[in-house]
């Protein structure tokens, strides 16, 4: 038993390895990279031959989890909200086969999109798939639900899903952490068709699931995570979900004048809820992200109860819950000491001085705009999405993981040339092969860029699953060897780059260029490390 001082991902970390954790898989993503990281550098992962490794998307990461689930250990997935859109395979079939071990699915939401493509909510994938999800308000909470939501996925039989927001996962606070319990023992289930979800497995696989929707809302009910707090002044009643019970109380110290319910656990406890409504004129909902609770109040009361939050423009449509939206949403005095200075102007993230992503653009943007008047770049998500910014203006789309080939592609089908696309090393690795595999089957007239420096470099330097073998994927995908063409991004091979480039956009098939060079952060580190 001890107090630390904590990040909301690594209270998380901390409690997965004091809850007997066999096993973390993720993709690194912000705001959900910090766990992980802090499983590897824990002496504790290597003492009990924890599997730390980072998987190659999060697809893979989520049935990895699901099998060492299947063992009967305990494993982590962690990922960022869009992550959740490439492990939704996996994860909505999870909650039919349900688990073995407890395995507990970490979606780290970014709301006001701090470092991300979109705001979705990932308490709708929980909602969808029928599992119940835990959403913390602080560290300390987000530290006993790991803990304890172990043993509850397998008391349940489920995965259970951990929402956790930007906010959250990057601020510190005191956290007191519980004793140490072994790993579970390898096991598997009584029943041996359980994971086999043949279409006459999963339909009783799903009735069995739909039938326990009531067990589930009952834990709910049941959950010290899920409280009402009475309160004089029934004129308003306030569901306040996760963080947004933090923000609300920041705003009343001594304590809430209206009754509120703190939602912590889901399903929703429609106990707890009637009690709400019976007693209060109007429901005001708060919670980070959109209008999840909002939209479910509305839809099952059906009592002509009036509902106020995000949908009815009491609170904003977009963007991040902050004390300040609570306290004008409640009716009190906006108490903000320190406003931003309109002189003060948004500066937009920039390439390091130095990055080979920076040499990359440099040529190919005067090759293409000097005698390709036509041309389209389709990038990435990655530091080379920066491209699209001064001074290089580079690219013309950034839409999802791999899409920048598969967008190429979809393009130079129209009757685009050159169609070019910008993708990096890990990027790639994670979904940009299986679009290379139809560039490559339908000989699409494209060139792709792998900027290749080595590394993950967007969300601080983890490993790349393709680092020293993008040419054999290449050419084992089918790309022809003499059209996979290496280059080294520096000024001095500006000419020889410019010449290839030339070469592979005139080339009538799919061709591929690899500017590589280390990234210059990760070289920097290793320098001082030594």
């Amino acid at each position: 038993m001890s107090k630390q001082l904590l990040l909301g991902d690594e209270a998380i970390a901390q409690a997965a390895l004091d809850a007997g954790l066999s096993g973390v898989y993720a993709y690194p993503g912000t705001p959900s990279t910090e766990i992980t990281e802090y499983i590897q550098a824990s002496p504790a992962t290597a003492a009990r031959h924890i599997h730390s490794h980072w998987c190659t998307n999060e697809k893979t990461a989520m049935e990895a989890a699901l099998g060492m689930s299947f063992a009967g250990k305990r494993s982590l997935v962690c990922m960022k909200h869009v992550g959740m859109n490439v492990a939704a395979d996996c994860f909505i079939n999870a909650a039919i086969t349900g688990v073995k071990g407890g395995m507990i699915v970490v979606a780290a939401d970014d709301p006001s999109m701090h470092s991300s493509q979109n705001e979705q909510d990932s308490r709708f994938y929980g909602d969808f798939s029928l599992i119940p999800m835990y959403e913390p308000s602080n560290q300390q909470e987000a530290y006993d639900m790991v803990y304890g939501g172990f043993h509850f996925s397998e008391e349940m039989g489920e995965p259970i899903l951990l929402r956790i927001v930007t906010r959250l996962a990057h601020s510190r606070s005191g956290v007191e952490s519980k004793a140490e319990q072994p790993q579970n023992d390898l096991s598997f289930s009584d029943d041996p068709r359980q994971f086999i979800l043949l279409p006459g497995n999963a339909r009783k696989r799903y009735k069995a699931l739909l039938q326990r929707q009531e067990e589930f809302i009952k834990a709910s009910e049941d959950s010290p995570y899920n409280r009402y707090q009475d309160g004089p002044n029934k004129r308003l009643g306030i569901v306040a979900c996760g963080i947004g019970y933090n923000y609300l109380m920041e705003n009343y110290p001594e304590g809430c004048e209206y009754p509120v319910l703190k939602i912590g656990q889901y399903p929703l406890p429609q106990k707890q809820l009637t009690k709400l409504v019976d007693e209060c004129d109007e429901i005001l909902v708060l919670e980070d992200g959109q209008p999840f609770v909002e939209k479910q109040l509305k839809g099952y009361l059906g009592r002509g109860v009036k509902v106020k939050g995000r949908l009815d423009g009491t609170l904003s449509t977009d963007g991040e819950l902050t004390p300040d939206s609570v306290a004008r949403a409640v009716g009190k005095e906006n108490k903000a000491e320190f406003a931003v200075p309109s002189l003060v102007e948004m500066r937009p993230p920039s390439l390091c001085d130095g990055c080979g992503h920076r040499d990359m653009y440099t040529v190919l943007t005067q090759v293409l705009k000097e005698e390709y008047p036509t041309h389209k770049v389709f990038s990435d998500i990655g530091c080379y999405t920066l491209g699209a910014n001064a001074p290089f203006h580079a690219i013309n789309s950034c839409v999802d993981m791999g899409a920048s080939i598969t967008m190429a592609k979809g393009a130079s089908d129209a009757g685009l040339h050159p169609a070019v696309a910008v993708i990096g090393d890990s990027t790639f690795t994670h979904s940009g092969m299986t679009g290379l595999l139809d560039c490559v089957n339908e000989n699409a007239n494209v060139t792709i860029v792998i900027s290749d420096n080595e590394t993950t470099a967007m969300t601080g330097g983890q490993d790349s699953a393709g680092t020293g073998r993008l040419e054999s994927i290449c050419q084992g995908i089918g790309v022809a060897p003499e059209h996979i063409r290496v280059v080294v991004p520096l000024k001095k091979n500006y000419e020889e780059m410019k010449q290839v480039i030339r070469e592979e956009i005139e080339y009538k098939g799919v061709s591929v260029i690899i500017p590589r060079r280390e990234c210059i952060q990760t070289l920097a580190r290793k320098k001082r490390n030594k």
